[in-house]
């Protein structure tokens, strides 16, 4: 009933303006206002205790800002980031694009963010306890070639203060990342951010589990050879996944034509294929977070069923509203 209320007046703003009103409402901690209780559903995955299921995916809080605010809501674990070696502004405005017949977002952020040592420093003035993700990516600037540099930057900034960690190499905003799902570059990456992984662990005497972004957009074949890479390379766990290039369903929308990632209730059978395609692949070796086209608690029920351990919404939250949190909670822990 809250976020009925508040919706209109979201919506009648530009997309990036209300992004903005919501983070600064966040940080004023306007989430003590929510009346919704989420239930507890506790899971372990990746050797970590979550208090339930439902995720705030990376990308609403970039600059770790609002932990304390989204905490309020009731999330079992929330993902700030993406987060880059270097502040960067992002593609040009505008870039957020609201779909609202078809419940969708396109984005073409570009990681605009305020750099790792911004981000950390949030999470350090944090009272959060619970269980936070960072998520990790290449300044724009940064040659493909070299960027496992960035990556290896921010995983050493971040280790000391993340639940666990996530690498995103599936974002279409950021010229060739999505390269560095496959082959040598994967191979490359994967080998060094697990020997990092190593040290880090060591140094800081904790164990702080590694988790790999990809995108929705794979084929049979190279989710299989990705899944085949994560198990030799001893990864913690895969999130699948993130926007898509696909306008399926949107093409004669307005907005429909605008160049970005696609989210929202467009992606879910999408994102279910190859959530269903890594699950068989990797049958049952690594824990998968199911992300993408998350707008009721049937549709993360669908998840559930198709194979993640856990979920995270994004899109679904605008949407929906932070009801949609304790709704899929609910739903999970009947269906347990």
């Amino acid at each position: 009933m809250l976020y009925s209320l508040a919706r209109p007046l979201l919506f009648s703003l530009s997309e990036e303006h209300s992004h903005e009103l919501t983070l600064a409402m966040l940080r004023k901690r306007a989430g003590k206002l929510w009346p919704g209780t989420v239930p507890a559903v506790p899971k372990e995955v990746m050797g970590i205790e979550f208090p339930n299921p439902v995720g705030l995916a990376a990308g609403l809080d970039k600059n770790g800002d609002c932990i304390d605010g989204l905490a309020d809501l009731g999330f079992g674990f929330i993902e700030v980031g993406t987060v880059t070696p270097r502040p960067q502004s992002g593609n040009p405005q505008p870039r957020l694009f609201r779909l609202p017949e078809a419940q969708a977002l396109i984005n073409r952020m570009g990681f605009n963010n305020l750099g790792v040592e911004y981000l950390v420093g949030a999470v350090k003035r944090s009272r959060y306890k619970g269980v936070l993700g960072i998520n990790i990516g290449k300044n724009k600037d940064t040659p493909v070639e070299e960027a496992v540099r960035d990556y290896l930057i921010c995983q050493q900034k971040v280790h000391a203060y993340a639940s666990y960690l996530v690498v995103n190499v599936s974002s279409p905003n950021t010229p060739g990342l999505r390269t560095l799902q496959h082959g040598a570059a994967l191979e490359e990456l994967l080998n060094t951010l697990r020997e990092a992984q190593t040290r880090l662990d060591q140094k800081h005497r904790r164990r702080v589990p590694l988790v790999i972004k990809i995108a929705p957009d794979n084929s049979e074949e190279e989710l299989q050879g990705m899944a085949e890479a994560f198990v030799q390379h001893g990864i913690d766990g895969v999130c699948v996944g993130n926007t898509t290039l696909s306008r399926d369903g949107v093409e004669n929308l307005r907005n429909g034509g605008e160049q970005g990632g696609l989210s929202g209730a467009p992606l879910t059978p999408i994102a279910n294929r190859a959530l269903a395609s890594m699950r068989h692949a990797l049958n049952g070796r690594i824990p998968i977070i199911g992300v993408g086209g998350i707008n009721s608690a049937d549709d993360a029920l669908e998840k559930q069923r198709q194979g993640a351990d856990l979920v995270q919404i994004y899109s679904g939250l605008i949407y929906q509203g932070p009801s949609l949190i304790g709704d899929i909670a609910r739903a999970w822990r009947k269906g347990i």
